[in-house]
């Protein structure tokens, strides 16, 4: 478990009940990341679900083929988007639970792989809450592979998190994919492909693939649960200026290749 110190307060954006532009879904994070870079404010933790988008990494960028990995999203009704943290494509959709759990640290640096336990350990404790058997590790040949990433104890991917640091401030950020495997795994096939990326496409699964009837509501429940035992979560809004420095990121957020 992510060690606090004291309990404090965290203030809660839940977005879930809004649909926005992928683009604006993908720049929200970063601009909380640069307001509380600025600021000593309480910790953000914003919970989220996107529209159909494939979210590429700056490396996929600077990859040969993004423009046909761009494409081949695009054919599938997902939104191609260049994102913040991670290393490899990933694809969510309405199906899935975003998070983005920012603070404002000036030893952000010294705490990554502890970030990645800690918080790697609550995710895991919510889902066993609606029924799975989560456990903490990668699974062979999973997309966007990582040491933290969160499994059904099967060989599927459930989870993938990531973080994104600047000076005095982090962002951690979550997607479980509840429910819709099989859409995720059809356009990471096409993506991955034109990337030439080699993984195993039957590593992709939901927490609905393993607990049946899981809704997006029921880990909604257990991931505020969880993050419960870290402090007090204050219902909150999207600051008016951090949206529409978000608004003005869209552009960076555009997958594009990065190759002169």
């Amino acid at each position: 478990m992510v060690d606090n110190g004291d309990a404090k307060r965290i203030a809660l954006l839940d977005d879930t009940a809004i649909e926005r532009d992928p683009l604006l879904d993908a720049a929200i994070g970063p601009a909380l990341l640069a307001a509380a870079g600025r600021t000593d404010g309480p910790d953000r933790l914003r919970l989220y679900r996107t529209a159909p988008t494939v979210g590429f990494s700056g490396r996929d960028c600077a990859t040969p083929g993004i423009e046909a990995a761009a494409a081949a999203a695009r054919a599938a009704g997902f939104t191609p988007v260049r994102r913040g943290p991670g290393g490899r494509a990933a694809a969510y959709h309405r199906g899935a639970l975003c998070l983005d759990h920012v603070a404002a640290d000036d030893d952000g640096r010294t705490d990554i792989r502890a970030r990645f336990i800690g918080f790697g350990e609550l995710l895991v404790d919510a889902l066993r809450a609606v029924g799975t058997d989560a456990r903490l590790g990668p699974v062979p040949g999973e997309y966007c592979p990582g040491e933290f990433s969160i499994n059904d104890g099967h060989g599927h991917k459930l989870v993938g998190t990531a973080q994104r640091l600047v000076r005095g401030a982090w962002l951690f950020g979550t997607v479980i994919l509840v429910t819709g495997s099989a859409p995720v795994r059809s356009v990471l096939v096409d993506a991955y492909r034109a990337l030439g990326l080699d993984w195993n496409p039957d590593t992709v699964g939901s927490v609905e693939d393993t607990v049946p009837g899981v809704s997006v509501a029921d880990v909604h429940r257990a991931v505020l649960d969880a993050y419960a035992g870290l402090g007090e979560l204050v219902p909150d809004e999207l600051p008016p200026a951090v949206l529409a420095d978000a608004e003005g990121r869209r552009g960076q957020h555009r997958a594009e290749s990065t190759r002169g």
